[in-house]
């Protein structure tokens, strides 16, 4: 009854809203592109910067938490490549179940349930995870998915179209110097920031619509499990070691445990990765992780 009224009040309102995203989505034929531009060069980056300067968190702690992010998503990653070794899995295929182990929805689905279950207050450290998933996502994902045909140097211009980046460098120069937008700035940023995490969650309903299934049951179930069952493991182990306080251990454990990012489906089609196999990783990942997370929120917020 307690893991039922856990599941009804903090994941029930995400599946609803972006249920509501895929089935218009559907009827509609709505692309997901122009949502998903607004979000990530608009309300992302306004959410982020007024969480960090809301929670005035010191420099010293943003820069655990992404440390503690980034170790964490890399040791995850690392478990899925071993295990498609011992599967021998071919290429392609090991790719795709690194890539959508090493990264996961931390924007669309983390964010909207941490700030369900939580409080948007409690969105400081997640959002901190979000902008290093971000961060390597264009980075070491990008080399990832082109498999080595990409420069360093080009994935790392990439991030220069990050505007999350620039979003966290501009919150730690106002908490450093304390510094603050004008009245009338302030409130556009804050009503911009009130939009994302809807947004978000309808994002994700349209880019489910997009699954497709796939035979490969091994390279499926891999990505799944190192993401919604060893992810939190491996958050729980890693806040220890980085002596997270309880509020940054809950937010980056909870992080650790969410399915597959949506944008790897965007980086398949990308560099001609089997893109069925990786909307298929998503897709089942996202549609059983209230059977993971559900239990993983309760144990987190006794």
């Amino acid at each position: 009854m307690v893991l039922l009224n856990v599941f009804a009040n903090n994941l029930l309102p995400i599946l609803l809203l972006s249920g509501a995203g895929f089935v218009l989505g559907r009827s509609l034929k709505l692309d997901s592109q122009p949502l998903g531009r607004v979000i990530f060069y608009i309300l992302s980056p306004a959410l982020i910067f007024n969480i960090l300067t809301s929670s005035k968190l010191a420099v010293e702690s943003i820069l655990l938490m992404m440390g503690y992010a980034a170790a964490t998503m890399i040791i995850i990653a690392g478990i899925a490549f071993v295990a498609g070794k011992i599967f021998r899995l071919e290429q392609s295929v090991l790719t795709i179940v690194v890539l959508t182990s090493f990264f996961a929805n931390n924007g669309n689905y983390g964010l909207p349930l941490i700030s369900f279950a939580f409080g948007q207050e409690a969105l400081a450290y997640a959002s901190i995870y979000f902008v290093t998933n971000s961060l390597l996502l264009y980075t070491v994902g990008v080399l990832i998915a082109s498999l080595g045909h990409l420069q360093l140097k080009d994935a790392l211009k990439g991030l220069l179209k990050v505007p999350a980046i620039y979003a966290i460098i501009l919150a730690v120069i106002f908490i450093q110097t304390g510094w603050s937008f004008p009245s009338p700035i302030q409130k556009t940023v804050e009503l911009t920031s009130g939009a994302a995490v809807p947004a978000m969650i309808i994002l994700l309903g349209l880019e489910l619509q997009k699954a497709e299934w796939t035979n490969n049951i091994k390279a499926l179930s891999i990505p799944v499990v190192c993401r919604l069952l060893i992810g939190p493991v491996i958050g729980i182990a890693m806040a220890a070691l980085f002596g997270l306080d309880k509020v940054a251990s809950r937010d980056g454990i909870i992080e650790a445990g969410m399915p597959s990012a949506v944008m790897t489906t965007v980086l398949a089609n990308e560099y001609n990765l089997d893109s069925s196999l990786v909307t298929a990783i998503v897709f089942v990942g996202t549609i059983l992780s209230p059977l993971t997370l559900t239990p993983l929120l309760y144990f987190l917020g006794r």
